[in-house]
């Protein structure tokens, strides 16, 4: 691996420098992919051995200095030097004419905005498959673990759209300079029918906004602030849900039959 550059702070920039986990990210999807979109390259650690796997390659890089760089392993029109937070995938599929291909989305996400980046791939229908490493205490809240009280809105975003599972932990060390935290790495696959369509992913994710908003405080008491207190007790009835619950001890079931209840 060639001398790193500075890391950019402001950007929330860790070059990962772990052959180990390179490799398992970037066989993670390489068979079943059409297209693979990589947010956030660098200076192309991941970029590189993604590039021998002979698909279509695109990359989405906010940081200036490396455009050069990337070039040694993408074509010059297959980077987008911008903020992956304005990228348009509309037209980036219309005018790649990617309709029917599967993407595969790989992304070493920027600590500073990694939910926010999150929240965005899951409304995109033409990515199929996600590698994404995230900060460990984030990560966590996209794939379901052995633990109580684990429930929150980016959890069952997850769930609804994608098979989520933890790929790898990924301790600082292995990246240049170090995070003070751990972090981790996790694989998606999209389900072909989600319980909750993406024409609806809006209306659910302000739904989900709501609820686990304070989800420590009783649930029926947060509901409060936009739905009759009948409508809620006829849903909570319904589907025998305890008045005094809270957010985070519901399970995804329960979760879903509130939705659908109560946006009717």
């Amino acid at each position: 691996m060639s001398k790193l550059p500075v890391a950019n702070k402001n950007l929330g920039q860790h070059f990962l420098t772990s052959e180990k986990v390179i490799n398992k990210i970037c066989e993670n999807f390489a068979s079943e992919c059409d297209i693979i979109v990589e947010v956030g390259p660098g200076p192309g650690i991941l970029t590189e051995k993604l590039s021998k796997l002979e698909k279509p390659l695109y990359v989405i890089e906010k940081d200036k200095r490396f455009e050069e760089k990337l070039k040694e392993f993408v074509k010059k029109e297959n980077i987008f030097m911008l903020d992956a937070l304005k990228f348009s995938w509309s037209k980036f599929n219309r005018v790649n004419k990617l309709e029917g291909k599967k993407i595969w989305l790989v992304s070493n996400l920027p600590y500073n905005v990694g939910t926010v980046l999150y929240t965005n791939f899951l409304e995109i229908p033409s990515i199929q498959y996600m590698t994404l490493m995230f900060q460990k205490e984030v990560g966590q809240k996209t794939y379901i673990r052995e633990l109580k009280n684990q429930m929150n809105g980016l959890l069952f975003l997850s769930t609804n759209y994608f098979h989520s599972k933890q790929l790898i932990k990924v301790p600082p060390g292995c990246f240049s300079p170090p995070p003070k935290v751990d972090s981790v790495v996790v694989s998606y696959e999209r389900k072909e029918n989600p319980e909750v369509s993406i024409e609806d992913f809006k209306e659910l994710n302000s739904f989900l906004r709501l609820a686990f908003g304070m989800k420590r405080k009783q649930l029926f008491k947060v509901l409060k602030a936009r739905f009759q207190v009948e409508q809620l007790d006829q849903a909570y009835k319904k589907h025998q849900i305890p008045l005094s619950i809270r957010a985070e001890a519901l399970t995804i079931e329960q979760v879903l039959n509130l939705y659908k209840e109560l946006s009717q």
